[in-house]
């Protein structure tokens, strides 16, 4: 089992990655009234059949050449079902797959969300060809952060460019500190 809920969107994310994805979304949602934690991410990758995502929550099967097993989608799925929560793909091959998982806030098991700005830090810096659209809402504080509106601004210029990629992870944390206000998930 992973130790917090970002290293689990961190391995989902580069399954994206390894999809062909050109664009990812994650969406962080707390909602303390409904007692709800949900985490999706959404790719626009190559997709899977139905077998695929019949299959794709047995840590037996994976479509890596690399090694026999896959152990992410199952551990974030038993993560999500051990706080009384859910868990969902839904993929269609050509068009993507979205990944939903969510969690009882105040479940005794459910790890922490831990550090999700540093995740999507790594993310957007180490994977030059590929936008992400990140979106951290808790209650009815939010912020997005979208890289096609950074290329925009930048142009040529690379994400992980010491000053870009210190740009975005100080862009990250300081939203999320004032999203967060005094609220830790």
């Amino acid at each position: 089992m992973m130790t917090e809920i970002s290293l689990n969107v961190l391995d989902v994310a580069q399954n994206s990655v390894k999809a062909n994805a050109s664009l990812v979304e994650v969406s962080v949602i707390a909602d303390t009234n409904a007692n709800k934690l949900t985490i999706k991410i959404d790719d626009n990758g190559c997709g899977m059949t139905e077998e695929q995502v019949s299959q794709v929550c047995d840590p037996f099967f994976t479509t890596r050449t690399t090694r026999k097993v896959g152990l992410g989608v199952p551990f974030f799925k038993e993560a999500a079902e051990n706080t009384d929560g859910s868990f969902e793909i839904k993929s269609k091959v050509g068009e993507g797959t979205q990944v939903t998982a969510i969690f009882t806030l105040d479940h005794i098991d459910r790890m922490p969300l831990g550090d999700m700005s540093s995740t999507m830090h790594s993310l957007i810096t180490l994977n030059k060809n590929i936008d992400f659209v990140y979106t951290y809402t808790v209650n009815d504080r939010s912020f997005k952060l979208d890289t096609r509106e950074l290329r925009e601004i930048l142009g040529d210029v690379p994400f992980d460019v010491p000053e870009v990629s210190a740009y975005i992870m100080d862009f990250l944390r300081s939203n999320k500190a004032e999203v967060d206000e005094d609220l830790i998930f």
